[in-house]
């Protein structure tokens, strides 16, 4: 767990010429599972978009493994996703999506490929619905189909955005207990961006928490406690 995997040296993210976040300097563990808190509009989608590449930093740099063999393979798993219902597309080709981010679009996909498709559908447990419409399957079921899709680009980073908004209780938790079983069993890093702190306590060992432009980090165990908690949330309302 002292192995930094992601390093980031005085960072400053945001928009245009404002900072969000400035001289933000961590490091995320390979094979951690962190947890991204903070309320709306904290910066947490920021965040995320600096550390995927989808956005430049404005100031600083994010560090990754230099090796071609140890470097940090993104799979992203977006909090609500949308299809234009005219393209009828099954549970099998959104997570077929996962291996054109890899080689490319357009490119011809194997049938090797397509195999490796099935293992992460079969690895999430969504294979038995994955000829079904992706429109027609429910919130926890898209949610497992979108972790396949990102486990078939062959990540070893796992980001999800509130992954179980809008999901029902026994989805939840069967969810989570997922992604707890492939952490463990893959040793992939994960971050978590939610809301659900009964969850963060049951499933995480890290917290890295935004509010007005500061930044705390610690263990679930250093961070949570009732006196931390209660400093954090008068952060929170002033």
């Amino acid at each position: 767990m002292n192995d930094s995997f992601i390093t980031l040296d005085n960072l400053a993210i945001g928009y245009g010429n404002v900072p969000v976040f400035s001289n933000i300097s961590l490091s995320i563990a390979r094979g951690s599972f962190t947890a991204i808190l903070g309320s709306n509009g904290s910066g947490k989608s920021t965040l995320l978009k600096t550390l995927l590449g989808i956005q430049p930093p404005l100031a600083g740099h994010i560090h990754f493994p230099k090796s071609n063999d140890d470097s940090a393979v993104f799979g992203y798993v977006p909090q609500t996703i949308q299809f234009d219902p005219l393209y009828l597309l099954t549970g099998f080709d959104v997570a077929l999506m996962g291996v054109y981010q890899r080689i490319g679009p357009g490119r011809f996909v194997s049938k090797a490929e397509r195999t490796f498709v099935y293992e992460c559908l079969r690895a999430t447990d969504a294979e038995k619905f994955s000829t079904k419409q992706f429109s027609d399957l429910s919130g926890g079921q898209k949610q497992r189909v979108l972790i396949a899709r990102a486990l078939a680009v062959k990540s070893n980073v796992l980001v999800l955005d509130e992954p179980t908004a809008g999901v029902d209780a026994a989805a939840t938790h069967s969810l989570m207990e997922f992604i707890s079983q492939i952490h463990e069993e893959r040793k992939l890093t994960i971050l978590l961006v939610t809301h659900d702190l009964p969850l963060v306590r049951k499933h995480v060992q890290q917290i890295i928490w935004l509010h007005q432009g500061k930044l705390l980090t610690g263990t679930v165990a250093e961070l949570l406690t009732p006196e931390r908690m209660a400093e954090i949330f008068e952060m929170e309302m002033n």
